[in-house]
């Protein structure tokens, strides 16, 4: 059994030796949870608060470790060794992290933690959910760290704002949802977002994409094509984002505008600004289209939104079309196509009467490409299609096709079947590239080349 296995096995059955007895006795989850509550509040009342913010985290860990080990012969309860390194461990992440969470979130394997009330905590791991074993004493323990994690953040959620989008300190996207709206507990969501980023090596590994396209795509970003990645819930769109932002020379200034900011860009002069929700009194928004607007005041190279929501669309295809190239978005739909009508939609959010057709010409004249990205059966991501915006025939906004994935069935282990294959067509926007000096090969647009 392997150790993450036995503090599993540890947690749910804690042994525990009375006093002035030669014998072990089993306490139960319940009781486990019962004394590890009793020590955290013993271990607040005696400690100075001040004097924990100015230790360093390890010296803190250290001493808090020490004065846990005296408080349990104060109530002398003798746990076993293993029973006792547990305990300890388990107070020290409930007063310096996250609590129950802080094993699943030192474990690089789990992509994302999904906590269904108290007792019902699943991860994703390779694409595929699984139920774990960690569980909370009660709603009201749920509530203290979904509590801790917001506040980190200057946000809040009670009862008059029972929704929440926060960040973890490494970057990690969270989503609490809480009663009247939560019926069977409080809700929470953890996007991990790994602690090293992820390269364009990483995906070429996983077979997110082919060498040849990643070529290409490492290409538009360099020639400044502004790109728009397109996909559903979890495929990886702000993970690709990140890859393709590598490309961008380190000589520019890049401004990210995020509803929370997860975004981890690697060049030296990246300005970060993020959305404010409005207060108790419903006062002091600031949302994603002020910012928008206020960055073009701050002499930005590129503009880079972490996913299109609403209104600031418009002002965003504005800036892609007053000098703002090389800029990037995210945004929630199925396929290219639907990409496009979605920005249609959302800039009617704005309260802005445009004509369709002159809509249509904003968006066709601001976005060059559209990467659809897709999460497969079996877990996988991949880069499912490349599509180059031509311009408008007649009121209709016109795509090519230059890349695409295609499934062509499922393994016997349920591994998706498919390959990967250039169209045939050349894109206009390869004059861009040689403008740029970006040399791609010609093989890439060769349709006679697959990729398994």
């Amino acid at each position: 059994m392997d150790l993450k296995s036995q503090a599993q096995e540890l947690r749910q059955q804690s042994p525990v030796t009375e006093p002035g007895e030669g014998r072990t006795a089993t306490h139960t989850h319940s009781e486990y949870h019962a004394l590890k509550d009793s020590l955290h509040s013993q271990l607040l009342s005696r400690i100075d608060l001040n004097v924990m913010g100015s230790m360093k985290p390890e010296r803190l860990r250290e001493e808090l470790g020490l004065l846990v080990e005296r408080l349990l012969q104060e109530t002398g309860v003798a746990l076993n060794a293993p029973g006792r390194k547990l305990l300890v461990q388990d107070i020290l992440d409930e007063i310096m992290g996250l609590g129950p969470l802080e094993p699943l979130l030192a474990d690089p394997s789990i992509s994302d933690i999904l906590v269904n009330g108290a007792h019902q905590v699943y991860v994703e791991r390779s694409g595929k959910l699984e139920k774990t074993d960690v569980s909370f004493s009660d709603d009201d323990h749920l509530m203290k760290i979904i509590d801790k994690i917001v506040s980190r953040v200057g946000r809040r959620i009670d009862e008059s704002s029972p929704m929440v989008d926060a960040r973890l300190p490494d970057g990690s996207r969270v989503n609490a949802i809480i009663a009247p709206l939560a019926l069977d507990g409080p809700l929470l969501s953890i996007r991990r977002f790994a602690v090293v980023p992820l390269t364009m090596n990483d995906l070429l590994d996983k077979r997110t994409l082919t060498p040849v396209l990643g070529q290409l795509l490492s290409a538009m970003v360099r020639a400044k094509m502004n790109i728009l990645i397109s996909g559903g819930t979890g495929t990886g769109k702000t993970t690709l984002l990140n890859v393709l932002s590598a490309s961008i020379p380190h000589s520019e200034r890049i401004v990210t505008i995020e509803d929370a900011a997860e975004l981890q860009l690697q060049q030296p002069h990246v300005v970060r600004l993020e959305t404010r929700p409005p207060n108790i009194e419903g006062k002091g928004e600031v949302s994603q289209r002020a910012l928008v607007r206020n960055s073009l005041r701050m002499r930005p190279d590129r503009i880079i939104v972490g996913e299109v929501r609403g209104a600031e669309v418009l002002d965003m295809m504005q800036a892609m079309n007053t000098g703002h190239e090389g800029s990037m978005a995210t945004v929630h739909a199925n396929s290219p196509r639907d990409a496009l009508t979605r920005l249609e939609n959302m800039a009617g959010y704005g309260g802005v009467a445009m004509p369709q057709d002159a809509m249509r010409q904003q968006i066709s004249s601001a976005i060059m490409a559209v990467i659809q990205i897709a999460r497969l059966n079996d877990g996988r991501r991949k880069i499912i299609s490349l599509q180059e915006i031509n311009g408008m025939e007649g009121d209709i906004i016109t795509m090519q096709e230059i890349y695409h994935f295609r499934q062509t069935g499922i393994a016997p282990d349920g591994s998706v079947k498919g390959h990967f294959k250039a169209t045939g067509v050349r894109p206009k926007f390869m004059d861009r590239l040689k403008s740029y000096g970006l040399e791609v090969p010609e093989e890439t647009f060769d349709p006679t080349y697959i990729y398994e």
